[in-house]
């Protein structure tokens, strides 16, 4: 299938923007609780479980959860897109099973945002369903007939014909004629009857292959305002274009993830300080993220296997820019298999800062957690003082609210900052937290307007007016590797302790070769600790390598730093 776009929903609306018909989609403040987890193939009650015990103490304002409605039976991950009924019942769970995550985790402030198919039904000729649906394609008994269906029944070949694209079928998806009445009053039932649960947004999957105009009459047969987020993938000189689709709501911007890709993987990243002067969906109007699942699977966007910490920093520089709604991924390690289903059949789990089972948890990973409260406190503040140190070192403020730098370089970037953030001692978001008044990673002290500071080799620091702390209970670690790599390789540190990313091989902590062949990292560690650690080689192909066993073993000092020199094995 061609990449299916998140669309989204934010609850509290306090501002709107326009739409053809009287349409009206609601969209969240700009001090809501706005960065949305894409859980992609997790059960419902593992997304409940994960609201209540992370995603709302995080700060997170939304979870898109997999489509809900009857699909094809398989265990491939695309069968979820396509549709056999509007029954409630997928491979995530039922109708009650549904309801009960929708409300559990609105009670903990996390908002659902649902992913819905208005193009298409399946691609299969017959069958049944996962709910035990029979079908054949252009007839789903109770629902659908064949004039239903466009008579196109070929796949779209042209992306330069507009007929085609909104007309004929994608990947030989049986797709619908969108422009009926009985079309649009079967999906906006189906729409309304996820609202009805608490669903706050909707996805419009494969939005380009529909006439926006159609969209917009299914929208207002709505019951309640949703957020509205459609994929429109952009592509060169073709008709469809993404600012079709502004007046239904949020587009998702493709181009600011390719723009990400090129920087962070040797373009430069002081290319990246303003999108809304490149002919792009304005800021307001964009949902932007570094990957989304068909993405990370086709390599045309950073995923957990690209190099140098690329992908953490790229997600870090999401949650700080002020451009767009930003996504965060969460899925799960076989996406190298294109077809790969969800592990653990489905249930997703995480432990500490990282997966368990298979599961990624890009959304527990340390520095993609801390800057969710980062992007929470400094809201719709505009950005200043951008900095550019070369191509790829970077820093900007949010106001007087908070400060972001990023090192996207092999060595340690250090100098002094100028900030309008008031005088005071800040916890850096990205190495730790704030707890009961302590720094658990680096502590920044900001005086008259300006702090020095160390910001790690491929690392980040962020701080904000919502994690204050001190300088007490941590010591300054160097850890030396000494270990012979070929070019596109490199080591990285993992461990037992959160700052060591609780041993997830994906959020590990990347060390610098500018002394090669020793490898080095400096990092602010709580004092008095006993914890277990050891060094990984990461491969120009994301192939991860441990050294030997057994796990190293180390604990910090009661002030002061220490230095830990080692060789691989």
């Amino acid at each position: 299938m061609r990449s299916i776009i998140l669309a989204i929903s934010l609850c509290v609306a306090t501002g709107v923007h326009g739409a053809p018909n009287g349409i009206l989609s609601a969209r969240a403040p700009s001090t809501a609780k706005t960065v949305i987890a894409q859980m992609f193939e997790w059960t419902w009650e593992s997304i409940a479980a994960e609201c209540e015990a992370f995603l709302g103490p995080a700060g997170y304002g939304f979870v898109q959860a997999s489509p809900a409605q009857e699909h094809v039976q398989g265990s491939e991950w695309w069968t979820d897109y396509q549709p056999v009924s509007y029954i409630l019942t997928s491979k995530r769970g039922d109708r009650d099973q549904y309801t009960d995550m929708v409300s559990r985790c609105n009670a903990v402030g996390v908002g659902i945002i649902a992913d819905t198919i208005f193009n298409h039904m399946t691609g299969e000729s017959n069958g049944t369903g996962v709910a035990g649906s029979s079908f054949t394609q252009y007839n789903y008994p109770g629902i659908y007939s064949d004039s239903d269906f466009h008579s196109c029944r070929t796949s779209i070949t042209s992306w330069d014909d507009e007929e085609q694209v909104w007309n004929c079928e994608l990947d030989g998806l049986a797709d619908l004629a969108t422009e009926t009445s009985h079309v649009q009053s079967v999906l906006s039932a189906y729409a309304n009857d996820l609202l009805s649960l608490g669903v706050t947004g909707l996805r419009l999957d494969a939005a380009k292959d529909i006439d926006p105009a159609n969209i917009a009459t299914i929208l207002s047969l709505l019951d309640s305002q949703p957020y509205i987020t459609q994929e429109v993938i952009w592509g060169e000189g073709q008709p469809v274009t993404p600012q079709l689709y502004v007046g239904n709501g949020d587009v998702q911007e493709f181009r600011y993830t390719s723009a990400l890709q090129s920087a962070f993987t040797g373009g430069g990243i002081s290319s990246l300080e303003s999108f809304n002067n490149l002919g792009w969906v304005n800021g307001s109007q964009a949902n932007v993220f570094v990957t989304n699942h068909d993405t990370e699977r086709a390599n045309s966007s950073l995923n957990a296997l690209a190099g140098s910490n690329a992908y953490v920093n790229a997600m870090i520089f999401s949650l700080a820019h002020p451009y767009g709604t930003p996504t965060i991924l969460s899925s799960y390690e076989g996406f190298t298999d294109y077809d790969a289903g969800a592990p653990n059949s489905g249930a997703g789990t995480c432990s500490g800062s990282g997966g368990t089972n298979g599961w990624l948890c890009q959304h527990r990973w340390t520095g993609v957690a801390g800057m969710v409260g980062f992007h929470n406190n400094v809201g719709d503040a505009d950005m200043e003082g951008w900095i550019a140190e070369g191509s790829n070192q970077i820093a900007f403020g949010r106001g007087s609210l908070g400060f972001a730098a990023i090192n996207n370089a092999d060595t340690i970037w250090s100098t002094t900052f100028s900030t309008s953030m008031p005088d005071g001692t800040y916890c850096d978001v990205i190495s730790g937290a704030s707890v009961s008044g302590a720094c658990t990673g680096v502590a920044v002290i900001v005086s008259g307007g300006q702090f020095t500071a160390n910001v790690q080799a491929w690392s980040a620091l962020a701080i904000h007016t919502g994690s204050v702390g001190s300088v007490s209970g941590t010591v300054e670690v160097t850890f030396a590797e000494s270990a012979t790599t070929s070019f596109g390789e490199n080591i990285l540190l993992v461990g037992s302790i959160d700052q060591l990313a609780t041993w997830e091989p994906y959020a590990a902590i990347p060390m610098s070769a500018a002394s090669y062949p020793n490898w080095t990292v400096t990092l602010t560690l709580p004092v008095n600790t006993d914890f277990q650690y050891k060094f990984i080689r990461k491969e120009a192909d994301g192939t991860i390598n441990w050294e030997s066993d057994p796990n190293r073993e180390l604990t910090t000092a009661a002030f002061g730093s220490q230095t830990v020199t080692s060789s691989w094995r």
